[in-house]
């Protein structure tokens, strides 16, 4: 019998990755605000189920580049995109803040998994380490969030930006501050 080559694993990863994110495209519901109050009417990672199954207005900025929520669980948190040659910079690479932003909606939503009903958080600090340079012709790329500590007010998190191949391009590390958000109305 043949073994898999590793180029064989990494062409069936990427054809997962793909379904997936076409599977996670059509359940979104079209860009837009959502209400600060609806943080308020569930734990956080109920909230971004109801994005991922789009009872909720997706995330602009990830619309916007490109990127979707992959998979939400307590304490973690999977953005996928695929860069494009629109997100270049002057050197022919893909821009710092696609990365940075790909990576900051990991480690923040992962820290949202996290929190009880009735509270939000910002992020106070992001710090991105970039490791080696993501070009358009990578193919999907995830940005992975775990949290390391939630207490009452801090949450902190790191993450990963890899490819289907297992590669590196950049980590992160955050910490956001936690706050009680308005109750929803008619509470």
């Amino acid at each position: 019998m043949k073994e898999p080559r590793v180029g064989d694993e990494v062409a069936r990863r990427i054809e997962e990755w793909q379904r997936i994110e076409r599977e996670v495209r059509a359940r979104l519901a079209p860009p837009g605000k959502i209400p600060v109050e609806q943080l308020g009417n569930g734990p956080g990672l109920e909230f971004l189920h109801r994005i991922g199954r789009g009872e909720l207005p997706s995330t602009p900025i990830a619309s916007v580049m490109h990127f979707v929520p992959v998979q939400a669980e307590p304490g973690r948190m999977v953005f996928q995109g695929t860069p494009t040659a629109e997100f270049y910079n002057p050197i022919g690479t893909i821009h710092g803040g696609y990365i940075a932003t790909m990576l900051d909606s990991a480690v923040g939503c992962a820290v949202h998994t996290m929190l009880q009903n009735g509270y939000g958080y910002t992020t106070l600090e992001l710090k991105v380490n970039f490791v080696r340079a993501l070009t358009d012709g990578v193919g999907p790329v995830r940005a992975e969030g775990r949290v390391i500590n939630l207490s009452r007010q801090v949450g902190i998190a790191d993450g990963r930006l890899y490819d289907a191949a297992g590669r590196l391009y950049a980590h992160a590390t955050t910490t956001c501050l936690v706050f009680p958000v308005p109750p929803a109305a008619g509470r």
